[in-house]
């Protein structure tokens, strides 16, 4: 039996507290922001691929989507985002990088980004709530550092990490000239992080019901 305090107040409608406490679930509007940052997401690998080396590993503005689809979303819908991408990739459809599609793009040196984005995105779209839990509305400045600071290093450790990774084992390359190789993709994923916070944080002040009002609700329920 409830107690008093947790039952609703009679004819307020107002809810108790052990229904405040539940995780909120993912409604219609949720569903139609993962469907749309993925969308958002194929569309960019396919825009101004840049090829770099004999790799065959572009750089597209896909860093840029994922990115703030991570900063944007918060981690759960992020993942599934992303996951939802690469699902549909996976299946057939022509919506990674040059047009590929199917589980052979897992055989190519590119096959460590790919998976580098689901984590780079779920890692971010964490430190993003913590970050916004943290810093005052008023702290645009300190915000916006902190975001790009998150998003540097998680494409780090991710994007990075798992590419190198990829190249060594896929092209067949040592650690050294992987990396190295890699290198040539950080000036631009630092100008797309740069443009990513700025996205983000307009989003976020436009619609906070996107992550800042469900930040509240969760922290006003525990």
């Amino acid at each position: 039996m409830p107690t008093a305090a947790q039952a609703a107040t009679p004819g307020t409608g107002a809810p108790s507290a052990a229904t405040a406490a539940r995780p909120r679930r993912w409604d219609a509007t949720d569903l139609g922001l993962i469907a749309v940052f993925a969308a958002l997401i194929a569309v960019s690998a396919l825009i101004a691929a840049i090829p770099v080396g004999g790799l065959g590993v572009p750089i597209t503005l896909q860093t840029l989507a994922v990115m703030l689809t991570g900063l944007a979303l918060g981690p759960g819908r992020a993942f599934a985002a992303v996951g939802l991408y690469l699902l549909l990739g996976f299946a057939g459809l022509p919506i990674f990088s040059g047009g590929r599609s199917g589980l052979g793009v897992l055989a190519g040196p590119s096959a460590g980004y790919i998976f580098g984005f689901l984590l780079t995105a779920t890692a971010l779209g964490a430190l993003t709530v913590v970050v916004l839990r943290r810093t005052r509305a008023g702290s645009g400045k300190v915000r916006a550092v902190l975001l790009f600071c998150a998003a540097m290093v998680s494409s780090i450790i991710f994007v990075h990490g798992l590419g190198i990774l990829g190249m060594a084992v896929n092209a067949k390359l040592s650690f050294s000239a992987a990396f190295l190789a890699d290198l040539a993709f950080y000036p631009g994923d630092v100008l797309k992080n740069i443009l990513a916070v700025t996205i983000a944080l307009a989003l976020h002040k436009a619609f906070p019901d996107l992550l800042l009002r469900r930040i509240r609700r969760a922290d006003g329920a525990a």
